[in-house]
């Protein structure tokens, strides 16, 4: 694993078009290992853009992805999971039928080495993986919180619950980069609560860096180390919380005007 301070992924001088229409523009910014990093910026600013090219489900047409040194900018999004890049969605892409349990173990798909013979018989080698298997994903049932779901059909789940068992199917993966798109979007503030002690319990017991992209700037100020601002596709600012909500030019492209003065008052 790499150490705390050295890069884990490198974004380089990434552009990404629609026809005309141009979605990143010259994007630059790394992350180190056990870091999260948030992306916010006013809706069309590109974030998710940002992180479909990162798991490869966009391919940018100028710039590199580097990912612990390797160049990963061509490689399809099944081949970026099995290098440890695991992602969450803005919109829940989970199996509605299946339990929540059933959802985890899906996606232990990359590790699964028996045949259909094997699977078939449930014998030898593909019992020991199944077990396996069941081991970490009871790990990541204890972690979120969900033994009191992981039996039930994941459409009959309240949203708060789907958006946990989505991060625990990405957690499932075993990733070495973690890619949340807005976890926290339609939650109350009780479920916002529970999913930054679930972030930041991730970072602490798993040390891997996580991205972020999230509109609660109360949430991204508290859990973040990092923070990159873009808007219309372009980089306004990389730095820390305090430094980007400092930062004028942020302020007045998205932060707004309330945001400063309340800031001028929490000092004064």
């Amino acid at each position: 694993m790499s150490s705390a301070n050295s890069t884990s992924i490198q974004v380089k001088n990434l552009s990404l078009s629609f026809g005309k229409v141009q979605a990143l523009q010259d994007i630059s910014f790394s992350i180190a290992s056990n870091r999260i990093l948030a992306l916010i910026g006013p809706n069309g600013a590109g974030k998710t853009s940002m992180l479909n090219c990162i798991s490869g489900f966009y391919h940018p047409q100028k710039g590199e992805i580097l990912f612990n040194g390797q160049d990963i900018s061509k490689l399809s999004p099944s081949k970026r999971a099995k290098l440890g890049i695991s992602r969450t969605f803005q919109n829940i892409e989970l199996y509605t039928g299946l339990t929540a349990l059933d959802n985890l173990m899906a996606a232990r798909h990359v590790y699964i080495k028996y045949g259909p013979l094997g699977g078939s018989f449930f014998f030898g080698r593909a019992r020991q993986e199944e077990i396996k298997n069941r081991r970490v994903v009871e790990e990541i049932i204890d972690l979120l919180e969900m033994e009191n779901i992981r039996y039930q059909v994941v459409e009959s789940l309240a949203y708060g619950l789907r958006k946990r068992v989505d991060l625990g199917r990405a957690l499932s993966l075993e990733p070495k980069l973690l890619l949340l798109d807005e976890p926290m979007a339609g939650m109350n503030v009780e479920e916002k609560e529970d999913m930054a002690r679930f972030i930041l319990d991730i970072q602490e017991l798993k040390k891997i860096p996580i991205i972020i992209v999230e509109h609660d700037m109360g949430v991204i100020m508290d859990i973040s180390q990092q923070v990159v601002v873009l808007d219309f596709g372009c980089k306004l600012a990389d730095g820390t919380p305090a430094e980007v909500k400092n930062d004028e030019k942020v302020i007045q492209a998205y932060l707004g005007k309330e945001t400063s003065s309340n800031q001028e008052t929490d000092q004064s």
